[in-house]
């Protein structure tokens, strides 16, 4: 009895996705490495960026996308902006929380593969976005879609990993939804 008490014990132990859904364990290492990998993606092209243009410049690659360097010291759509200087901080702290928050999640359900990847590109994106904030005080944004004379507002790899990982969040959501029925 004591055998089949610790075998149950220790395939609970090794599950590590708090039982919430299924899935092999995969530990936090692979997790933390797509979070990197967008992380540099998303620094070197920022660098390559700045090396490459000046503030406000532009180079025109089709006749729906631009390469431009224009700093964003707000948020999503340069939410806040404007603001006194403050919102640096506070959207840094913000990035550091979501951060803690994120690893966390990852911590507790590494065996579940989509969830863990759409977190983990969220990660990498938010603190591509915090060293931007820390190191030059704004956020560098370089690609510029636009159709006629509309441009969404530029944005940079972070942002791009952030955006697919919230719809791989959404997916994965959905999927466990329509599992549960």
């Amino acid at each position: 009895m004591a055998t089949k008490a610790g075998a149950r014990t220790g395939a609970r132990r090794s599950n590590g996705n708090g039982g919430a859904r299924g899935g092999a364990t995969f530990g936090l290492a692979p997790w933390l490495g797509v979070a990197v990998i967008a992380i540099l993606l998303d620094q070197v092209t920022k660098l390559t960026v700045l090396k490459t243009f000046q503030y406000g410049e532009f180079h025109p690659l089709t006749s729906f996308f631009n390469l431009v360097l224009v700093y964003n010291k707000g948020a999503a759509f340069s939410f806040l902006a404007a603001a006194g200087g403050w919102q640096r901080w506070f959207f840094t702290l913000l990035g550091l929380v979501a951060a803690t928050v994120i690893i966390w999640l990852l911590k507790r359900h590494n065996g579940q593969k989509m969830f863990c990847l759409s977190l983990s590109l969220i990660l990498g994106g938010a603190l591509g976005n915090v060293i931007d904030r820390v190191i030059y005080g704004h956020v560098i944004d370089f690609l510029d879609f636009h159709v006629g004379g509309w441009h969404w507002p530029a944005f940079n790899v972070a942002d791009s990993a952030i955006c697919v990982g919230a719809v791989l969040l959404v997916i994965d959501e959905l999927r466990r939804v329509r599992r549960g029925k």
